[in-house]
């Protein structure tokens, strides 16, 4: 059976003494070389937990549906003052083709 190999503990005491004057020196160069979690993981951990938490998928269910009503609302509002302004502007046009004083258009 093999013996685990193991450092002195003075060469790991010097490894993180460098480290650590690494870090104070040059800073950026350590946090590029510092490994960082993907910031994709935080939306993939919210599909997990809508998938496996049957509350927080109620709850987010309703969300979402409340959402999509309140921007269905806010279209149908939309669209109902552009029909507003076209009917406006249209009847301008009709009031310039033909007026109502019986004058006719130039």
């Amino acid at each position: 059976m093999r013996a685990p190999i193991r450092l002195p503990v003075r060469i790991v005491l010097a490894a993180g003494a460098a480290e650590v004057h690494l870090r104070q020196r040059f800073p950026r160069i350590m946090w590029a070389l510092t490994p960082h979690r993907p910031e994709r993981d935080q939306p993939f951990a919210e599909l997990q937990r809508i998938e496996s938490d049957t509350a927080y998928r109620a709850l987010f269910l309703a969300r979402l549906d409340a959402a999509i009503a309140e921007r269905s609302a806010e279209q149908a509002a939309e669209l109902n003052a552009f029909v507003d302004a076209v009917e406006a502007a249209a009847e301008q046009l009709r009031n310039l083709v033909r007026p109502d004083n019986g004058e006719r258009a130039a």
